[in-house]
Parts: structure tokens; sequence; C-alpha cells
């Protein structure tokens, strides 16, 4: 019977330790009297013994305890026993090769006498603790790259902004980064579909409703971005993704993640926009922008307007580099491929001016395309732009034909003026002739006479020499006022002494149509720098004109003169006769423009010309009882030029 419990002791024991070496659980009894320390076979091991290798006792244990982990382990158990309560520790232990492991100690906390118990002594105090000791190295190594693996994820999702959440019969989790996203307390949980519904924005929410209700009614997935306002009123977009979960062929739930993409929206707004402005530029403009390999006829890109250039419609998708090269007008083809050949072999820049496509309704465009080649890339690999210059061209005839047009016309005008000067000589010199022929006949009576008047004939010679000298004057002066290139011969000028010789030359003429001539020049009147003779023409056209228009009835003509601002002098020549004209009055100025039956339209044309030359202007306006007065003006400067 001994035998037999003895046998079947030993089989407990046998089985007892294979239990333990599977669990890598040892037990183990410390005799608090004598420190000795008892291990069972697993508990050698644990601490990288063989079985039974050496005796324990406290200190040899205390010293396998890992330095940092030997006080508070200590402290601990004997605080517990001190208090009544059983032992537990995990620390870490030194084996004999330096290996380091983690164990974890467990101590019952009732005391009797039963094995297993804490033993005490007569005063209730135990003097044996028996206890477990498991190796959670593994366990612990794992917990620990749990631990590591979560800490990634949060930091991985709280750099890329990115948070994770699930959905299935057992509830709803989110990530503490998605409730960052979303602005929300984890402390309150994980939002409902109501409540995660009030978070997108309004109008956002429709869709979003009716995306979670097919994802639920049909257990598929999305991907979509939405906007969301966060319950402080931030704007935020969020990309969110959902899968479903199906695990042998059964349903489970979905899984999903959200990422806050607010900034690379943003981004891909403005380039949008930027990219609307420059397709807006390049319409307004008529400039195409692309990048191609010419050798290779690779085309990295082409804007909306390359297409529109050569006559495609950029909504029917691309095209091949061949269908752009077919548009080209036959006469200008071989050009554009050779230079581009040039280019290519010559890894150049390339600049084709001008070339014409044709489009599939007829119309002809002219173009210039410029390409520059992209050295860090490969061979005929280029970028570039495409410009339509049709109405550049088209101006450029235009304005061909007009530079024609304006030669035809200047020597229209140089004919006209051949006719102007020939019409202004005729004007300007007849009254010198008449005078002469005046002159002459009076010197061919006094020379009649018997006997003859020497001295009045004489006289009249030699007015006749002066009046012939003055319609040579005349001649000069108005050929070198038509002439260019010709410098003015300007001197100062004496006013009052030109009204006092013009005064005297139509005196006749004032007499015998019963003119008087009314003189109010002021007496400090300044000199001016012009042309004596041409200056002359300007008083005896306005003149004659005055005397022309009272010739029927006299009247009076006056001259004047004042100072006006800005250093000029104003010169008046009124009259008491007709009139200014009632239609046409501001075209008395132009050439061969006459109200008089015998006129050459040309005295007050030439007199605006002399004046403007000097740096003036001419004027007439009508009197408010009788007759009209022509104003002229002239800089006033005391020496130098005009």
């Amino acid at each position: 019977m001994l035998a037999e419990l003895s046998r079947e002791l030993q089989e407990s024991k046998a089985r007892l330790e294979e239990a333990q070496r599977v669990a890598h659980v040892g037990h183990w009894e410390w005799d608090l009297e004598t420190n000795v320390v008892v291990w069972s076979d697993e508990t050698y091991r644990i601490f990288g013994l063989s079985p039974q290798e050496r005796p324990m006792d406290l200190a040899t244990v205390r010293a396998m305890v890992h330095p940092e982990d030997r006080e508070s382990l200590y402290r601990g158990v004997d605080e517990d026993l001190v208090a009544g309560v059983r032992p537990e520790a995990e620390f870490r232990i030194v084996r004999p090769n330096g290996e380091v492991r983690t164990v974890h100690s467990v101590t019952p906390k009732r005391w009797s006498s039963m094995p297993g118990d804490a033993k005490k002594d007569e005063s209730g105090r135990p003097y044996k603790l028996f206890g477990t000791v498991q190796d959670i190295t593994e366990r612990k190594r794992t917990e620990e790259a749990l631990k590591q693996s979560q800490f990634y994820l949060s930091e991985g999702q709280r750099l890329a902004h990115m948070g994770s959440w699930a959905f299935n019969d057992s509830g709803h989790y989110w990530s503490d980064e998605l409730y960052k996203i979303y602005g929300l307390d984890p402390q309150n949980g994980a939002p409902t579909v109501e409540q995660y519904l009030a978070l997108i924005h309004p109008q956002d929410r429709a869709s979003m409703a009716e995306t979670i209700k097919r994802m639920q009614e049909e257990r598929c997935g999305f991907d979509q971005i939405e906007r969301i306002v966060r319950p402080d009123g931030q704007l935020r977009y969020v990309r969110a993704v959902a899968v479903p979960v199906v695990e042998q062929g059964v349903f489970k739930g979905f899984i999903g993640t959200t990422m806050d993409v607010t900034e690379q929206e943003l981004l891909t707004l403005e380039l949008r926009r930027e990219q609307a402005y420059l397709a807006e530029a390049q319409s307004l403009t008529h400039i195409g922008s692309w990048a191609t390999n010419f050798h290779t006829k690779q085309v990295f890109h082409l804007s909306d307007e390359t297409f529109r250039l050569h006559g495609f419609d950029p909504r029917n998708g691309p095209l091949p580099l061949e269908r752009f090269f077919d548009t080209i007008h036959p006469e200008d083809r071989s050009v554009v491929t050779a230079t581009l050949e040039h280019a290519i072999h010559t890894r150049t820049d390339y600049d084709i001016r001008e070339f014409r496509v044709c489009y599939p309704d007829g119309t002809v465009r002219f173009l210039r395309t410029i390409g520059h080649h992209n050295r860090s890339g490969e061979m005929g690999e280029y970028i570039g732009i495409t410009m339509d210059i049709t109405e550049r061209k088209q101006a450029e005839q235009e304005r061909e034909k007009l530079r024609q047009l304006e030669a035809d016309l200047a020597h229209i005008n140089r004919v006209n003026m051949m006719g102007e000067l020939a019409a202004a000589l005729a004007h300007e010199i007849r009254q010198p002739i008449a005078a002469s022929i005046t002159s002459a006949n009076a010197c061919l009576r006094w020379l009649a006479r018997d006997p003859p008047d020497l001295e009045r004939a004489r006289a009249a010679a030699a007015r006749i020499e002066q009046d012939g000298n003055r319609a040579a004057d005349v001649i000069n002066r108005l050929r070198s006022f038509y002439k260019k290139g010709t410098p003015p011969e300007r001197e100062m000028v004496d006013i009052k002494e030109i009204v006092r010789e013009m005064t005297a030359l139509l005196r006749k003429e004032t007499v015998r149509h019963s003119i008087k001539i009314h003189s109010e020049l002021d007496e400090d009147m300044p000199n001016v720098l012009a042309d004596r003779v041409q200056l002359q023409q300007v008083f005896m056209n306005l003149m004659l004109n005055a005397i022309e228009a009272m010739k029927d009835t006299g009247g009076k003509l006056t001259i004047s003169s004042r100072r006006a601002p800005e250093s000029q002098l104003i010169v008046s020549i009124g009259d008491t006769g007709v009139g200014l004209p009632a239609a046409n009055a501001e075209r008395i100025f132009e050439a061969f423009h006459t109200t008089k039956p015998q006129g050459t339209g040309m005295g007050l044309a030439i007199t605006r010309s002399i004046v403007e030359a000097h740096g003036g202007r001419v004027w007439a306006t009508a009197n408010q009882e009788a007759g009209a007065t022509f104003h002229f003006t002239l800089p006033v400067q005391a020496g130098g030029e005009l």
C-alpha cells in the first residue's frame, strides 16, 4: 500500500514538474527562519540553472534579482507580510550567462497548515512561505512590442492627420487622432450617425447621408472627400475611406480611415484656380503651352489653347503628335520639319517665327512657335509655346498698304504744294506788281510832258524799283517758307514800324474806299523776333481783307495790341464791314476756301501758316455791332530762337 502511494506520489510529482516546464511556471518555498529556499526544477530553469544545480538561500536569490528591481521587490514583500496580504511582484532577474528575464511571483494570501500556504509559529507569524514564479519575458516583450506598435500607430496617425475607426456588432471604435480631426472629446465616446452627420458641412450633408445609407444597405465601402465643421466652427476637408470586413463569407462590419486633407485640398483648389487663370490667359492671348519629345513622339503636356490653335477641340481627348504636324500648310511643312530636325540634333533652342496651319473648314492661320531644349532631359525633349500671329500678320499687311498709301499721298501733297505755292505767289505778288504798273504809267506821263518832268519821273522809277524788289522778296520768302530745311531769317522787329509801312502802302486803297485807319498800339509794345517780310505779309493780308469787307460802305479799320499771359503779344485788326460768313466760319483759314468771287483762298491760309511757324495762333471773332476782328499772337522773347 505504501509502495503504491509512493509510486502515485512520484507520478503526481512528475506530472507537476512537466506541467510547470510546459507552462514555464515553477514553485518555491522560503523558510523565513533559516532563509533556506527550495526551488522546483522549472524554477531552476527559469533562473537559467540546471535543476538542483546548487542549494538556494535568500542571499543567492537576492543576488540574481536585477539591481534596479532588488530594493523595491524586497521592500514590497516585507510590507505585504506586515500588512497580512499576499505578496505579488513582477521583477527582472539576471541569469548567470547575463541574460535578463522578467518573472512574475505570487504568494498565497491566506495562511494555514495546509501544504502550499504559509506556515505560522505559535504567535501567528508565518515562518515559511510558498509561492510560484512564472517566466513572462516573452509576454512582456509581446506587450512592449504591442505598446510600441500602438505608439507608432498613434504617432503615425498624428503626423499624418489620419484617424482610424471600426464599426461592428460589438460597438463603434474611434482612434484618438480621429477625435482630434473632428474636434471631439474622446471622453464622450464615438458619435452616433446623427451626431456625425451634424458635423458635416450643410452643403455636403445630404450626399454623406446617402453614402452611409448605401454603405449599410449594400455593405459596400466608399472613398470620398467632404467638408466638416468642427464644434469650434473651423472648416476642414477630410478624406473618408471605408471597406467592409468579411471573414469566411460572413459580413462582420466596417473599418476605415479618415484623413485631414485641408492643406492638400486648399493647395489643389489654388492649383485649379491658377490653371484656370492660365488657361483663360492663354485663351485671351491665343498662346498655347506644350512639352514633348520630338524624337520619341511622346507628348507630356498640351494646353487646351494649343489644341485650338491647330483647329482641334480639346474636349475630344488627347491626340498623337503627328496630327498636329498634319495641320501645317504643305508649303511650310518642309521648313518647319528641317528647323526642328536641326534643333534636335544640335540640342539647341529654336524659334519658327511664322508658319501656316489649315483648319478643316479651310481657314488658314499664321502661327509662331518657340521651343526650349531641356538640357537635363533626353534627346528631343522640348518645352515651349505656340502663338497665333494671324492678326499681327494682317496688321503688317495693312501697315504695308497704309505705307504705300502714305507714299502716294505724299506724292499728291507735293503736287498740291506746288499748286499752293503757285497760288500763293500769284496772290502775294499781285499787289507789288500792280503798284509797279501804276508807277510805270506815272513815269511815262511825266516823261511825255514837254518839257519832261524828270524829277517826278525819277521818283516814279524809284517806286517801280522798290515795288519790284519787294515782289522779289515776297517770292524768295515764300519759297523759303515752303522749302524744308531752309532756316528762317528772323530779327528783332518793331510792330509799330510795320503797321506804319502797311498803312502808307495801302493809303490810296483806303482813301479810294472812304476807309479810315485807326491805330491803338501800346506805346511800350515790345519788339518780337520774326521774319520781317513774312510779318509784313500777315499785316497786308489781314488789312486787305478788312478793306475788301468795307469797300462798298466805307468804315473804320482798327489796329490794336495788348499783352497776354505766358509772354504773348496779341495783335487785333478789326473792321466794320460785312462780318464773318454765317456758315462754315471755321473754314476761312483753309487753303483755297474763299468767300470772294475773285479770291484765291490763299491769303488767310498763308497768314495762319506764318503765324503758327512763329509759335503763335490766329482766329477771328464777330463784332457786336458790325464787322469782324482777326486776332493773332506772337511770343515775346528778346533774342534767341523762337
